[in-house]
């Protein structure tokens, strides 16, 4: 954890959920009413034909609803894109750019997940920023390098501690099983917290960098423990609500 920044434990449904899902959000919205929501931030991004009923659905509780995805324009001839005021005006309040998945099935490169990063300041939203290494270039020990242009490259100049989150994601992790060391993770961590305050100075300090990547109940205690680990982008996991709200608790013991 990061003295004084306040963690997030954010859920990435990916393409998953119908509207029977929508009891697994209420579980959620209600799950998070403690005064635990006081010190830590809970956000499910849910796909785009739930979101409008999903912030619906959380009129009264502290969760928040965010989005997986949006284009870098406002509007547009981009059939079966989704802008960053859409998001907004359905309250969103957060999107997902860059996450690995995007950038291999969509050919995303480091240049547009950076403008679909200003298309969501722009709209009002928290952009969450994604970067992580392949398999291979784990492998040939080019980690640090990958995060470096990633973080150059894919955070605007413009970021700030309230508009950004990044989140470390090794793409040969996600959904695997496996995750890295947690000296990898607080060695990968530690890195970019250097990057972000040599670029963004006292905000660098203060943005949140989530772990992501085989996140569940039994692992998420040591790894959110971690220094500079300011919380979690989870994926099968936050599916079911018993599974992210055991992990959203791990902070009853972490901030004890």
């Amino acid at each position: 954890m990061t003295p004084n920044v306040r963690p997030l434990v954010a859920g990435n449904w990916k393409m998953n959920g119908t509207r029977a899902s929508l009891d697994q959000i209420k579980a959620i919205a209600e799950g998070v009413k403690t005064p635990l929501s006081e010190k830590v931030e809970a956000l499910i991004c849910p796909p785009a034909t739930l979101l409008y009923v999903a912030t619906a659905l959380c009129d009264d509780s502290p969760l928040l609803i965010g989005a997986q995805d949006c284009h870098q324009n406002k509007s547009g001839p981009h059939t079966g894109d989704i802008s960053g005021e859409m998001i907004a005006d359905c309250f969103g309040t957060h999107v997902i750019v860059g996450h690995s998945e995007r950038r291999t099935d969509h050919a995303e490169t480091d240049h547009l997940v950076r403008a679909k990063a200003e298309a969501a300041y722009e709209a009002g939203l928290t952009a969450i920023i994604c970067v992580g290494e392949t398999a291979d270039e784990r492998r040939a020990g080019q980690t640090l390098d990958i995060l470096k242009r990633q973080l150059s490259s894919s955070v605007p100049a413009s970021a700030t501690a309230a508009s950004t989150v990044i989140a470390y994601e090794p793409v040969w992790a996600i959904g695997t099983g496996v995750t890295p060391t947690l000296e990898d993770v607080e060695k990968a961590h530690a890195f970019m917290r250097a990057e972000l305050v040599s670029r963004f100075g006292s905000d660098g300090r203060k943005m949140r960098i989530l772990y992501g990547g085989s996140v569940k109940p039994s692992n998420a205690g040591e790894l959110m423990g971690i220094d500079n680990v300011d919380g979690a982008l989870i994926g099968g996991a936050s599916l079911k609500a018993s599974d992210f709200l055991a992990i959203y608790r791990v902070y009853e013991q972490l901030l004890a």
